[in-house]
């Protein structure tokens, strides 16, 4: 049977199940892209997403790809289609336009040249014309227009996915059920519910998570209860092959699975669980979910040994303030810790701080979206071992420091840290440098990276030690670990000669999402230090990265040197360091792009203590990666390119993967550059390997062994670093 290009869009951080659902489908090839998962499909396929897809909202079935310039092109592409295979003269249309095009301001006006390249097309070859219709129309047909093309699809879902025809009355704070589904399958929930396990949800509202979590342990196909799909007035639909895969899934269904009591969900309000059970019933899992109204306070314990709890707590952006909510989050870990030890619990909530409230430590986190609101995911594993002890943000965890200097290791590690410390020290002073890393896992057993942050470079003003801890593997026992930590957190304030509260302390973990960025804390605690001759605010409790890179102080360095009477552009900026040494060089403009108002904000900041204000440095708000396809004509001389290893922003198109999609990056970045100008590219992903290959046409040389710095000599892969400049 052949194959068809097929796009399914997706929620950002939900791509890499969507991508595993497809492949269960059929499609061998399926693999991420921005916003979705893309691959070669059937049509059986494509309707198989339609009906079975948890977690995607759109399936785009591609018909065809044209080059467009301007918007003058896109006309003529779009209406070069012969639209007669798709759709009769006298059916009603709809078209989702996005992306750029020369011409084009806004999505509508895009949209609008579609829709007349279709209609004139009819218009011309019969005299009559198909009208909009937003609401339903007989075909949704979609167009992206970016990189000099624009890709025609119809959309075969016709409305999004997640609108699966059960759902009425949706309470304060509605979780759209394909994201609710993606919760549960991120959470283990297929696994617990194979194995015999029990659902509960103690804040229930509506009762979308209870339901999904039904649709998923009975196989119930979560599009059959849906009234319409786009494809059903598409002249290519084939009605039989629907009907049989539509049968099919009526025969999977297993509502048996499903006893009264095994599925629940709690909630304070009446109204709401009124609504859960009416949702319930449209899903036709009738009385077979059981809705109880509960004060979180009075919460019944596990019904049994193995199940996932799983809550969307309100996060004080709607429902209200944070302070109020403290308690709730509190309440809620109470709960867990007192009666569900040995289930999984899955908490989703847009304001991570609070997660801190439960006192149980989350083995994993995901990124995800909620609407406009990036969240996430806390996975607990409810075990005693997991449950936190008070510490304050930032700060290192409480010890027994008389105990654990007794210890043999303890003395081994502070003899090992005192040579550092003089070693790098001495050579801080010879060269003038303020800010460096003394220590870094040099004891593989005491496996820590510890940098010294000062306000001058003689260490007479502000001194503070920022300590990170590597996170040890499942394979180290983890009381092994802990001990080691308390002998090392014993010994470090007397070498460093610092009271405890100058010293910082961070667990740093494998990050995906560009998770170094995210918010731990929110006390905005910032000090100035210095770095050659220049000032920097930074931030040791907020972040796992505090806002100035130490590995970068060469590179830094080079783009002062080489800035002078050059234009500066620094893409993903971060707190805009690399801004500030371009200026400092004397460069004639600078301007600093990022997604994150509050970076923006700190680089402006940073930028401003050093003196430097007014037009010539501005800063963008921005998704790098559509800054650069919305070509504004601005060309710069020297440009520094350092992206994140992955990201999946809620302002971000789609996910950002730094090893699948850095040629495409650089080369969006490359058509800003001038002849004779230079970019510098660098990445932190340990593993990346640049493909030369792909940009043989240009000048490229790797610089990294002459931008890794001498006190991160131990880890020659901190980051990776090359100059690019376009072939004379």
């Amino acid at each position: 049977m052949s194959t068809n290009p097929l796009f399914v869009t997706a929620t950002t951080g939900t791509t890499e199940l969507l991508a595993e659902e497809l492949r269960a489908f059929g499609i061998a090839d399926a693999r991420e892209a921005f916003g979705g998962v893309e691959g070669a499909a059937t049509l059986a396929q494509a309707y198989r997403c339609c009906l079975w897809s948890r977690v995607g909202m759109r399936v785009l079935w591609r018909i065809a790809e044209c080059p467009v310039a301007n918007d003058g092109e896109l006309y003529d592409g779009v209406r070069s289609i012969d639209w007669s295979q798709q759709m009769g003269e006298t059916d009603t249309l709809a078209v989702d336009f996005s992306g750029s095009v020369t011409g084009i301001d806004n999505s509508q006006f895009g949209a609008q040249r579609v829709k007349d390249a279709i209609v004139d097309q009819f218009r011309d070859k019969t005299g009559e014309r198909p009208s909009v219709d937003r609401a339903a129309p007989a075909l949704r047909i979609n167009v992206h227009a970016g990189r000099g093309a624009a890709v025609v699809a119809i959309d075969l879902s016709g409305d999004s996915l997640h609108r699966r025809g059960y759902r009425g009355g949706q309470g304060a704070a509605p979780l759209k059920e394909n994201l609710a589904a993606a919760i549960l399958l991120r959470s283990g929930w297929p696994a617990i519910a194979g194995a015999g396990g029990y659902f509960a949800d103690p804040l229930c509202g509506s009762g979308t998570l209870p339901i999904e979590a039904a649709l998923i342990a009975a196989d119930i196909a979560p599009g059959l209860t849906r009234q319409r799909f786009g494809f059903e007035r598409w002249r290519q639909h084939d009605a039989a092959l629907w009907d049989e895969l539509r049968a099919e899934a009526v025969s999977r269904g297993a509502l048996d699975r499903i006893t009264r009591g095994r599925i629940c969900g709690y909630d304070r309000d009446p109204i709401v669980l009124r609504d859960a059970e009416a949702n319930a019933a449209r899903a036709g899992l009738g009385e077979r979910l059981a809705f109880h109204r509960c004060e979180l306070a009075a919460l019944p314990k596990a019904p049994a040994p193995l199940g996932l709890i799983a809550a969307n707590p309100p996060y004080g952006e709607r429902l209200g303030e944070t302070d109020g909510l403290r308690e709730l989050y509190a309440l809620l870990g109470t709960r867990l810790r007192e009666g569900y030890l040995g289930w999984e619990a899955a908490v989703f909530t847009g304001n991570p701080p609070l997660g801190r409230e439960l006192g149980i430590n989350a083995r994993r986190t995901h990124r995800m979206m909620n609407g406009p609101i990036e969240c996430r995911l806390l996975r607990i594993r409810i075990e005693a071992g997991e449950f936190d002890r008070p510490y304050e943000p930032g700060r290192p965890p409480p010890i027994d420091a008389e105990t654990a200097r007794a210890r043999p290791g303890a003395q081994m590690f502070a003899n090992r840290l005192r040579k550092n410390f003089k070693g790098r020290s001495r050579w801080a002073r010879r060269e003038g440098i303020s800010c460096f890393r003394i220590y870094d896992a040099d004891m593989p057993e005491y496996s820590f990276a510890i940098d010294s942050y000062q306000s001058d470079p003689d260490g007479f003003g502000g001194r503070w030690l920022y300590v990170q801890e590597y996170a040890p593997p499942a394979t180290v026992d983890r009381e092994k670990a802990r001990a080691r930590r308390e002998e090392a957190l014993s010994m470090i304030p007397e070498v460093a000669g610092l009271a405890m509260d100058a010293i910082y302390w961070r667990t740093r973990r494998p990050q995906k999402g560009g998770g170094q960025y995210e918010a731990l804390d929110d006390s905005r605690e910032r000090v100035v230090v210095e770095e050659a001759g220049l000032k920097f605010l930074v931030n040791f409790t907020d972040y796992l990265d505090t806002g100035l890179f130490l590995d970068h102080r060469i590179t830094r360095a080079r783009i002062r040197d080489a800035a002078r009477g050059k234009r500066f552009l620094n893409l993903f900026c971060y707190t805009g360091t690399a801004s500030v040494h371009a200026a400092a060089g004397g460069a004639l403009t600078t301007k600093s792009v990022d997604m994150s108002r509050t970076y923006l904000d700190w680089a402006r900041s940073n930028m401003e203590i050093n003196g430097f204000r007014g037009d010539a440095h501005r800063f963008v708000q921005a998704d790098c990666l559509y800054w650069l396809e919305m070509d504004d004509g601005e060309r710069y001389d020297l440009i520094f390119l350092d992206p994140p290893t992955f990201s999946n922003s809620k302002r971000m198109q789609g996910e950002f993967d730094v090893q699948r999609d850095h040629i495409a990056l650089i080369r969006s970045t490359l058509v800003r550059l001038t002849p004779g100008g230079l970019l510098l590219f660098s990445t932190n992903f340990r593993k990346f390997k640049l493909d030369v290959e792909a940009l043989a046409d240009v000048l490229v040389t790797d610089i990294t062994s002459q931008t890794i710095p001498l006190d991160f000599e131990r880890d020659q892969r901190a980051h990776h670093c090359f100059e690019i400049r376009l072939a004379s």
